[in-house]
């Protein structure tokens, strides 16, 4: 699968700069740079070094990164397949960098990885009260199913500051009828 010569797939050893970059775009005061920060709504880490292994060392599922010009991971997306479907969970992007397209560009890459898999859909979930991330994702062709899902009350995804559920967004995807 070709991708943009900035996008590749993320390994082992990418795992200490992943945690670094999820962990500064989403808590903490460095998140605050950025607007996809949930530290309003969450205490503790968003991910931690075991369970960015265990996502990348699952045989369905795959984190791409972005990466600079000097091998810098910038942004990433994690996506796994759910049979026909495919799930894409922490879209994120460098707090200095939001803004800029980079988002944009890893969506793209998930909706290529979709099509070379042969998925029906791109299914994500986001927390409710997350206004400005729904619209962003609804302005790039995601709508809300109307399922919801509960919050995990497991420490590990965070200490909710108030009740939380995420609702369940989708973009169907075409896939070419070249495809064998």
């Amino acid at each position: 699968m070709q991708f943009p010569s900035h996008i590749d797939f993320a390994v082992i050893e990418d795992i200490p700069a992943l945690n670094k970059l999820v962990n500064s775009a989403y808590r903490g005061e460095s998140s605050k740079k950025g607007w996809t920060t949930e530290e309003s709504l969450l205490d503790g880490l968003r991910t931690d070094p075991q369970s960015l292994q265990a996502l990348i060392t699952d045989p369905g599922s795959v984190i791409l990164k972005y990466t600079s010009p000097d091998n810098q991971i910038l942004a990433c997306v994690y996506l796994k397949l759910k049979k026909d479907r495919l799930y894409l969970g922490m879209l994120t992007v460098s707090p200095e960098l939001q803004g800029k397209g980079i988002g944009k560009i890893l969506l793209q890459a998930a909706e290529k990885y979709a099509i070379l898999k042969k998925c029906s859909a791109i299914e994500m979930t986001v927390i409710s009260v997350r206004f400005e991330l729904i619209a962003w994702y609804t302005r790039h062709g995601y709508q809300p199913t109307g399922a919801t899902e509960p919050f995990p009350t497991d420490p590990k995804f965070g200490i909710a500051k108030q009740p939380l559920e995420f609702i369940v967004l989708e973009k169907p995807i075409v896939l070419p009828a070249e495809l064998p």
